[in-house]
């Protein structure tokens, strides 16, 4: 049983307590804080609950029941810090979504990603499991999402997301501030392509192995918003405004069929 007081506590990071949430069991992550309020606002009625550091947390409810999107910055140690302390609160399923980078020909600009599994090139996942323990998403979560995208007809594709602590380097850019790739990373990405892997992020395997450590639901969905096998630029505004709303119309789908199920 939960006390009085434990009810009331806000958490140090995120910056807001269990009664807060109201029993809320699915939790939305998108890394942006800029994208929460959009998030839940698009999922139904919503209200802000407080903003700490790069953790804004909105409530929606969604035919009634109570979800939670927040935000959790940029990168694995701050997801990290996000789920252990939302899984305080109460919350046992988590959503990531956010923009991605496909590295994979049949990939295009606003597609979407789910990802089934991720590549450990975070630092995070290492601090709850051995690199040799896999980086998967939960099937229930994950199925909820690939049957809301078939169902609306949106252009997806399931597969591994490789996940980089770093932007330029991990993800082998050549674009950045000195232009060098130290040699570790050098032709990573084609090895990836090679291996089926369908994009870069930075989220994603510390989510899942976090999330699993925790006996915690986690997926997955990003809107593609780069294709790196024509170059290094970020697609046009147009393309992100697309990408941003196919991935919100499939997760209030997946949502409500989860829903649905649960009741």
């Amino acid at each position: 049983m939960i006390k009085s007081s434990e009810n009331d506590e806000i958490l140090y990071h995120i910056g807001i307590s269990r009664k807060m949430v109201e029993g809320a069991e699915y939790a939305v992550l998108p890394g942006d804080p800029g994208r929460v309020r959009f998030l839940a606002d698009k999922i139904g009625p919503a209200r802000h609950l407080g903003t700490h550091r790069e953790y804004t947390s909105y409530l929606a409810k969604l035919q009634g029941t109570p979800v939670l999107v927040s935000s959790t910055g940029m990168g694995g140690p701050s997801v990290s810090i996000g789920l252990e302390e939302l899984a305080r609160l109460g919350i046992k399923n988590f959503i990531r979504v956010g923009t991605t980078g496909s590295i994979q020909d049949n990939v295009e600009l606003a597609d979407l990603v789910i990802n089934k599994g991720a590549v450990r090139l975070d630092g995070a996942s290492r601090h709850y499991a051995p690199l040799e323990f896999p980086a998967v998403a939960s099937f229930g979560l994950t199925r909820a999402l690939i049957d809301a995208a078939s169902e609306l007809s949106l252009p997806y594709h399931v597969g591994i997301s490789v996940s980089s602590d770093t932007f330029w380097p991990g993800q082998e850019r050549y674009d950045s501030f000195t232009g060098y790739v130290p040699r570790a990373f050098q032709g990573t990405l084609e090895e990836w392509r090679i291996l089926g892997a369908l994009n870069y992020e930075m989220e994603t395997a510390t989510l899942f192995v976090a999330a699993q450590a925790m006996g915690l639901s986690a997926a997955s969905v990003c809107g593609v918003i780069a294709k790196r096998t024509a170059g290094e630029k970020i697609a046009p505004p147009d393309v992100y405004k697309l990408a941003s709303e196919r991935f919100v119309d499939v997760l209030k789908l997946a949502l409500a069929k989860l829903i649905i199920k649960k009741e």
